[in-house]
């Protein structure tokens, strides 16, 4: 099986703005060629687009607008782990021998229709994801005696590492006391306890061992993937306290890439609500059942970015077929050594930790020098 790395990358700043689809996607694109001027568009096999914008044949419209004439051109839309399918759906021409490099695209509006989950009838008129992740956050306090008060500890860290990326909607820091006393929107969520939708695009470059080498002599490895499905419906999870596809998937890439949960240096952690990065951290092995917060708390108090180091979606912004693949540019990113201020120290492995709709769904990269 041919070997995959990441070349280029390129991302836009996450907004409020009101674009169109097609711009956003483009905005990514031409920031990653202007970054890697030494990638040939002619040599580009396939463009993939992620995102859940009802906006038709985007893969094709990208493509042209670049300039790029691929063999193979189609959308993928998972919701919010859009990004990272499209990543592995990418990795499978390159490794399949279909394609030697592979441009992935994500993008999204800050009014995505995929924010809605209409079609699943389980979830009654409770069709906003706020109400699931109450009843998780709910769930999650009871069974481990968590309060609010140290759940919004997850908002804090994370906007304070936000403050050290450009491209994050959040430009403000906040302290427990002012995540408790933002707006109330259900009895276990304020709204600093979300993430915010917003516009914004990601785009990366995936190649084959050969190509990536003759591009870049600083080469990103995806060596470990792990996805899992359980269900579409909210009501087939098995617990409303931990993360079954998240548990699965973690295992899965950690096999593959011959790695435990110990090597992982850096993390993005998909954090659409705060009680869901302590569950997935728990669900992954990065702690024990019901500890997640002593790790939040840890990496907070001394200043550490090893989980989150951008933001995560709570500080970021969360443009739901972007995500993904921005997570996955993070992590890219400190392992080159290329993340500013938030940069973590000498990693050598990087975990990406991204999932849908209660995490009926979820997706691990696991990433290497």
């Amino acid at each position: 099986m041919n070997k995959v790395g990441i070349v280029g990358c390129g991302i836009t700043p996450f907004t409020r703005d009101d674009q169109r689809i097609e711009s956003i996607l483009l905005k990514s694109a031409k920031i990653l060629f202007e970054n890697n001027s030494e990638i040939n568009k002619d040599l580009i096999d396939a463009v993939l687009v992620s995102t859940n914008n009802n906006s038709k044949y985007l893969s094709p419209i990208l493509s042209e607008i670049t300039g790029i004439k691929p063999k193979i051109a189609h959308s993928i839309e998972s919701l919010c782990n859009s990004g990272t399918n499209s990543i592995v759906s990418a990795y499978s021409y390159i490794a399949s021998g279909l394609a030697d490099m592979v441009l992935v695209s994500g993008a999204e509006r800050y009014d995505s229709p995929g924010q809605v989950l209409q079609w699943d009838n389980s979830r009654g008129e409770f069709k906003h994801p706020i109400f699931w992740a109450s009843i998780f956050a709910k769930s999650y306090k009871q069974k481990y005696s968590i309060s609010d008060e140290q759940l919004a500890l997850v908002s804090v860290k994370n906007h304070k590492h936000a403050k050290e990326n450009p491209n994050a909607l959040s430009k403000k820091t906040y302290s427990v006391q002012e995540v408790m006393d933002s707006k109330k929107l259900t009895d276990d969520l304020k709204l600093l306890d979300c993430s915010r939708p917003c516009t914004g695009g990601a785009s990366i470059i995936l190649a084959s061992e050969e190509m990536t080498k003759k591009i870049t002599s600083m080469p990103t490895w995806i060596t470990g993937i792990g996805q899992r499905t359980t269900s579409a419906s909210f009501t087939k999870n098995s617990s409303l306290n931990s993360m079954e596809s998240t548990k699965l998937s973690g295992q899965m890439a950690l096999k593959m890439a011959n790695k435990t949960i110990n090597d992982i240096d850096v993390a993005e952690i998909h954090d659409a609500f705060s009680v869901c990065e302590p569950m997935a951290l728990e669900s992954l092995g990065f702690s024990n059942n019901g500890e997640g917060m002593k790790m939040i708390k840890e990496t907070n108090s001394t200043d550490d970015f090893k989980i989150n180091p951008r933001g995560g979606l709570i500080g970021c912004g969360h443009p739901l077929g972007a995500t993904g693949i921005a997570q996955t540019i993070e992590i890219s990113q400190q392992l080159q050594l290329d993340a500013g201020k938030r940069q973590v120290d000498d990693p050598r492995v990087g975990l990406v930790h991204n999932m849908s709709a209660a995490a009926t769904s979820s997706t691990v990269l696991i990433l290497e020098k």
